[in-house]
């Protein structure tokens, strides 16, 4: 798109940076999109850039980017970000936060019936033409732990409670009571929250510190009948470990959004555990994804335009 004195230039590094780019044009005329969904696009243009779009930040070309003032990262995290944070200072950096929280309690629900009423195991009695019925606690007897209670995992403490679980969760600030969690932790606190639960469910924002948060010694602290849901990150919780606790019987089962590696190698024994539930890090994908997150990005735009200050603005500091 080539347009005279663009009041802005933003270049696109995106799978649906078409799309971006036909949105762009229709709403902003005067504001100049460029496509680079290769990297030797990304290379010629990202020197033109007072914008970037993108669901990584390209940490390879930062400093080729002497004129950018602006990344719209597509996703919640920008733990892309991070090696790069100390010089980015001069950078505004806003994320699609708000678009996901839905859809991903949605998840969180399904996998927390799946696992209580262990439907993979129900499936496979199905394919089996096996008859085996069995009794089983309501829901509302459990308890479900959320770590991390932002948008998306105050959604699903709401969510838990509408279902008449009791729900418990951690966060840095307790001085404000979050809706739907009976009783608060400090982040600091896990040693004390996780014994209580009958799921775990990790929604944690990627920052240094939830690297390997979940180790041996907070899986051990896991009811051994209790569950496992991680959307946060992979990095979140020491995988090893976790499929120790699986396979021994620590912990009874896990439905997992997210791993260390992705996509999930092939010879990595979640694929085939009876217990776990693994799918390819699509719980926070909604329908019309690139039109929910063109919402908040065409808000931004014009903000930027008119010398406002942007939404979802995250603080790279603290990683969110």
């Amino acid at each position: 798109m080539t347009i005279e004195s663009p009041a802005l230039t933003i270049v696109l590094n995106h799978p649906a940076a078409e799309s971006y780019a036909d949105l762009i044009g229709v709403r902003f005329p005067h504001v100049r999109a460029l496509v680079a969904t290769d990297a030797d696009r990304l290379e010629r243009y990202i020197g033109e850039a007072d914008a970037l779009l993108a669901f990584h930040f390209p940490v390879e070309v930062f400093d080729k980017a002497k004129k950018l003032r602006w990344f719209q990262c597509t996703g919640a995290g920008v733990d892309s970000m991070f090696p790069i944070r100390d010089r980015a200072g001069h950078i505004k950096v806003t994320n699609a936060r708000g678009i996901h929280a839905d859809i991903i309690a949605d998840y969180v629900m399904v996998g927390v019936t799946m696992l209580h009423w262990d439907f993979p195991r129900l499936l496979r009695e199905q394919a089996g033409r096996k008859w085996h019925p069995r009794y089983l606690a309501p829901l509302a007897d459990k308890t479900l732990g959320v770590i991390g209670l932002g948008s998306i995992g105050a959604t699903i403490a709401r969510r838990a409670k509408s279902a008449g679980m009791t729900v418990v969760g951690s966060k840095r600030d307790t001085s404000v009571p979050v809706e739907g969690v009976d009783r608060l932790f400090a982040s600091d606190a896990l040693a004390d929250l996780l014994p209580l639960c009958d799921f775990v469910v990790l929604a944690l924002p990627a920052t240094q510190d939830t690297v390997r948060l979940i180790g041996p010694s907070e899986i051990a602290r896991i009811r051994p009948g209790a569950f496992l849901i991680n959307i946060a990150r992979g990095n979140v919780v020491v995988e090893d470990a976790l499929i120790k606790a699986l396979q021994t019987g620590a912990i009874a089962g896990a439905m997992l959004d997210v791993f260390e590696r992705e996509p999930l190698p092939e010879d990595s024994p979640l694929w085939d555990m009876p217990n776990v539930i693994a799918t390819p890090h699509m719980a926070g994908s909604p329908t019309n994804y690139t039109e929910r997150v063109f919402s908040i990005f065409a808000d931004n735009i014009e903000r930027f335009l008119n010398g406002k200050p942007l939404k979802n603005v995250v603080d790279l500091a603290r990683g969110y």
